[in-house]
């Protein structure tokens, strides 16, 4: 039986939703791309990751905007467009939608957990 935190799902067109491969670090991404490249920027990638530390990256989707939902922890997603920063504490439960083309953070104090449904096509990254 998959686990979310090990292996994402993607939710394609017409309704289908794909088992991902185990998620191996940042280069992971581009292999997803390339996969559901059909999909163009209409797929979704559902992922839940446990972060015990603070985001060393910033991290923009382009093409759709991304639910980023709190399940445990607290954490604090700063969000930056056109110049601006805001930043709002999540507690389990509690949810952020990072609009396209808003670069985005993340800073914990301890462990939170967050499950992100994401327009994936075309992450882009810059250091923090």
């Amino acid at each position: 039986m998959p686990n979310i935190t090990a292996n994402p799902v993607h939710l394609g067109l017409g309704a289908t939703a794909v088992v991902e491969p185990q998620f191996t670090g940042m280069a992971w991404y581009d292999a997803y791309t390339e996969r559901h490249a059909s999909d163009g920027i209409e797929g979704r990638l559902v992922s839940m990751y446990t972060f015990e530390k603070s985001w060393d990256v910033w991290e923009m989707h382009p093409h759709g905007s991304e639910v980023v939902l709190c399940t445990s922890g607290e954490m604090t997603l700063t969000q930056e467009r056109d110049g601006k920063a805001s930043s709002v504490l999540l507690r389990a439960g509690d949810y952020a939608i990072n609009e396209p083309r808003t670069w985005h953070t993340v800073d914990v104090e301890r462990s939170a957990t967050a499950v992100f449904i994401t327009a994936g096509v075309g992450t882009l990254h810059r250091p923090r």
